[in-house]
């Protein structure tokens, strides 16, 4: 088995499994052939964790995959008509009918390789994209980038800042622009990327190194950081639970016309984020991320303590929340599908085990907002960033992720 695959499965195992660094099928990761001509990475769709030597990767030809930033007629197009030129590029680049112990790799069939791939191309020969907590604090945050350099003065190679620009091909062209200028002034490639409202590259030699490279960002990230406290939570009522999952469930279904499960979660992460004093105006500033947008449709909805009903139990408002959903839908929005009771928990409408990636998310963007907030306030992603992502996402992630949530392909 060739072994440059098996270092790729390597660092995406080890990252693919803390839920701190990456959430659902976030993140990326790369490694080149010593001869310079071939890539493998991670294909769309697949966990990094779930990578093995059959499936989850792809081998792309380096140079087909740096023309298409080369090439100046991709920038003419419009957005759409760009990005499906890019994935066509991008799978006419693969180049891996057989691995290199010589056998067919099965289990991949038409997998489309990410499409971050140009971007990974400009770097260094092992690379990984984790969008970490510790690091989505600070570029989720106003003054993050601020924070960032205070906390990496005394790096010899500074990080390198990537100003927000969108995904796919507007983000890999601004950072190949940008890795050109940096190596013009410090004759080296950067080792460490930051990327506002998104994420971390780290680019390496080795995938030792590569790896070392994460555990140092992260600590060091998380060193200024606040920490969830660890403390025992208190038990809800189950019949206050099932009220209020019953709720959700009918103010969804009249937003939608869709039925869906609803699951509740109610763990030291939900609880602490509950105790923030300003909770609801953290979730109030809008959408952190693109993984954020494109998995949960937004930041969880903050749903009030309810009144005391003539039963003393907690009542749900269903019209309320059901107003709600229907005023997104009529914004053009996706509905929410994550709710955030004060007192009660975390609510998510959604099937099966995606229910626990929209968890990863949602839990992950309470630790971002709550640091975030203390760095001169929350940054989000703008209107015609978050119409850029909708475009930019193809309609296969969308229908899947539909069909996952139990909503269909539109509300």
């Amino acid at each position: 088995m060739d072994k440059i695959l098996l270092e790729l499965i390597k660092i995406s195992n080890a990252v693919g499994q803390d839920g701190a660094l990456v959430q659902g099928g976030g993140g990326n990761t790369s490694v080149k052939t010593a001869d310079g001509k071939y890539m493998y990475i991670k294909a769309s769709g697949t966990a990094l964790k779930d990578m093995n030597r059959r499936q989850g990767w792809r081998r792309l030809e380096l140079d087909s995959v740096r023309s298409i930033i080369k090439d100046k007629s991709i920038a003419r197009l419009d957005t759409q008509t760009r990005e499906a030129e890019v994935v066509n590029r991008l799978l006419l680049a693969c180049n891996d009918k057989f691995t290199g112990d010589a056998r067919p790799a099965p289990g991949r069939g038409g997998a489309r390789p990410s499409l971050e791939a140009h971007l990974h191309a400009f770097l260094e020969s092992r690379v990984i994209h984790l969008h970490p907590n510790a690091v989505g604090a600070y570029v989720c945050a106003k003054k993050g980038k601020a924070e960032l350099e205070q906390l990496f003065k005394d790096e010899k190679l500074p990080p390198l800042w990537v100003p927000y620009a969108g995904l796919g091909y507007t983000l890999a062209k601004k950072v190949a622009k940008l890795i050109g200028d940096y190596q013009s002034r410090f004759a080296n490639m950067p080792a460490i990327l930051f990327l506002q409202k998104h994420g971390l590259l780290v680019s390496a030699k080795t995938p030792n190194a590569a790896l070392r490279l994460v555990r140092s960002v992260i600590k060091r990230c998380n060193s200024k950081l606040k920490q969830p406290k660890a403390k025992k939570v208190k038990p809800v009522n189950k019949k206050i639970i099932t009220n209020t999952k019953l709720c959700i469930r009918r103010a969804f279904f009249e937003a939608t016309g869709k039925y869906t499960m609803v699951s509740h979660f109610y763990d030291n992460a939900v609880a602490a984020f509950l105790a923030e004093k300003d909770a609801q105006k953290m979730l109030s500033a809008g959408v952190l991320t693109p993984d954020e947008l494109l998995y949960t449709n937004g930041p969880a909805m903050w749903v009030p303590v309810a009144t005391r009903s003539h039963r003393g139990e907690e009542d749900c408002d269903s019209k309320k929340i059901a107003r709600k959903l229907a005023s997104k839908i009529r914004k053009g929005e996706k509905p929410s599908v994550a709710f955030l009771v004060k007192g009660v928990g975390l609510f998510i409408a959604a099937r099966g085990d995606f229910v626990f990636t929209i968890k990863d998310v949602v839990t992950s963007s309470f630790f971002i907002r709550a640091n975030a907030y203390q760095m001169g306030g929350i940054l989000s992603l703008n209107k015609r960033e978050q119409g850029f992502i909708n475009q930019w996402e193809t309609d296969t992630f969308r229908k899947k992720l539909a069909t996952r949530l139990g909503v269909g392909a539109e509300p």
